[in-house]
């Protein structure tokens, strides 16, 4: 919990305002603009004014269905403006809005409906089975005709529960009020020299705080959204120069894989302005190339986390090496410092209090004296931050971090399997695959990955976690206590 002096402070210094909730945002713009664009979806162009007569019916069908202040309502949709109309309509609501990332499947999903509460999820029709007679396709929403007319939330109070993995074991929810996000999106705004003129494409899933952040940056300002259902490398570049963005957020693996099929030559990105890069450190040869590819483009990079959004960052002004070679300086009222053993560590009003329902991983991810512990390892130089590891076994595959414990238990259990360590492995699009040691328990087995793979796939397991590469040892490096020391197992 906060202080009630910190409290005081962050709202006295205007990290945080009574203002920033997303029903206040969006009625503003709709009086201000309404005919402006606030969204560009293909071929379709929703202004300002329609979009919130969208979201007021979407809110009354939610009404209708029971749905109140303080209910917890999942939602599994690609980047589409069902999506969008979605988020804020469960907000305008009060509601607790919770993203399920497209991927997940069975055992994922029905551990996270149980463990957040949900009361609803908002789902693809063909979804619907997997979640009971909770699930939901949006048509059935948008459908509705009454407007919803209640109370508006408070910006103290949640609105947005988000979960760091897919592990059914010990899922990690981070429950947000609109105050921590919002505000440090508004402020983030224009420290990205963000304006209501701006076109805002995000290839990353609305699923991710990354890709959400997009949309509040946008939403502080006013700014158009410029929608991509899923990332693919010709999809990307053809939305750039159809539609004309002047702001990209992306991930490493995104522009890795337009550089490698030579789209900044075949396609025009000269629209961009700003390039935001985050999801894993980018190697500093990719930033400058693409520098020299976008030379009228800023591109920067971010590093953030689901507890906190956006902790650091290059700006546009900033001498392009620096976004080369940096995750940036802290975001505005971001305090930073660097542990003992060079861990990142974060206190300010962009975070959170504490994961839901998990007091175990709360009290180890904060500091005796209150810092945020991040896992990922930094070196400072001035103001300047750079991301050099991470403390925590977590694999990140193009920006999404996985725990491999949860796909090592279901290896253990194969029965060709005596034990298993999943491991990263170096990739150069997507920064890390996760690559599968194994001891089987007769030497004479024949295992391949191809098998492993429907193995995993059978137990519902995403597909982001898939071991990649198959390597058979004739044993584990282990400790005393018998953990297998993952440093030692080495790529032959």
């Amino acid at each position: 919990m906060v202080s009630s002096e910190r409290e005081r402070e962050y709202r006295e210094r205007g990290f945080w305002r009574d203002d920033d909730t997303l029903a206040r945002w969006l009625a503003r713009h709709a009086t201000e603009r309404p005919q402006a664009p606030a969204l560009v979806a293909g071929g379709e162009r929703v202004a300002w004014a329609a979009l919130a007569e969208r979201v007021h019916r979407a809110a009354g069908a939610l009404a209708r269905r029971g749905i109140v202040a303080g209910d917890v309502v999942a939602v599994q949709l690609p980047n589409v403006a069902e999506f969008v109309v979605a988020y804020l309509a469960v907000t305008r609501l009060g509601g607790v809005f919770c993203t399920l990332h497209m991927p997940y499947r069975g055992a994922e999903v029905e551990a996270l409906m149980r463990h957040s509460g949900a009361r609803l999820a908002i789902v693809l029709p063909e979804a619907k089975p997997m979640f009971g007679g909770k699930g939901i396709a949006f048509g059935e929403l948008d459908a509705g005709t009454d407007a919803f007319d209640g109370r508006q939330p408070a910006a103290s109070e949640p609105f947005l529960l988000l979960y760091t993995s897919g592990t059914t074991a010990a899922p990690k929810g981070v429950l947000h009020p609109y105050r921590t996000m919002l505000g440090n999106a508004r402020l983030g705004a224009a420290e990205h020299c963000l304006s209501e003129s701006d076109r805002v494409l995000c290839a990353a899933p609305f699923s991710h705080l990354y890709g959400l952040y997009s949309l509040h940056c946008a939403w502080a300002v006013g700014a158009c959204t410029v929608l991509l259902p899923a990332f693919k490398p010709e999809a990307l570049a053809a939305a750039v120069e159809q539609h004309r963005p002047s702001a990209l957020w992306t991930a490493p693996a995104h522009v890795a894989a337009c550089l490698a099929a030579g789209l900044f030559e075949r396609h025009d990105w000269s629209s961009l302005r700003l390039l935001i890069v985050s999801g894993s450190m980018a190697p500093p040869p990719l930033v400058r190339e693409l520098a020299a590819k976008l030379p009228r483009c800023a591109v920067t990079q971010l590093w953030g986390m689901t507890e906190l959004q956006a902790g650091l960052y290059t700006r546009p002004s900033d001498p392009p090496e620096r976004s080369a070679t940096s995750a940036g300086r802290p975001s505005p009222g971001t305090e930073v410092r660097l542990g003992p053993d060079g861990e990142l560590q974060v206190r300010g009003p962009l975070l959170f209090s504490g994961y839901l329902a998990n007091p175990e991983e709360t009290a180890r991810a904060f500091t005796d004296d209150g810092w945020f512990r991040s896992g990922d390892l930094a070196e400072q130089d001035g103001e300047y931050f750079t991301i050099t590891g991470r403390s925590k076994d977590l694999i990140n595959r193009g920006g999404v971090k996985f725990n491999p414990a949860e796909v090592e238990m279901l290896l253990d259990a194969h029965p060709k399997i005596l034990q298993s360590a999943l491991v990263p492995m170096p990739d150069p699009v997507l920064g890390e695959r996760a690559c599968a040691f194994v001891v089987l328990r007769n030497p004479g087995d024949a295992l391949t990955l191809e098998e492993l793979a429907a193995y995993l796939l059978g137990r519902n397991i995403a597909k982001n976690k898939l071991p990649e590469r198959l390597v058979l040892v004739p044993e584990m490096p282990l400790t005393p206590t018998r953990k297998v020391i993952k440093g030692r197992l080495k790529l032959p």
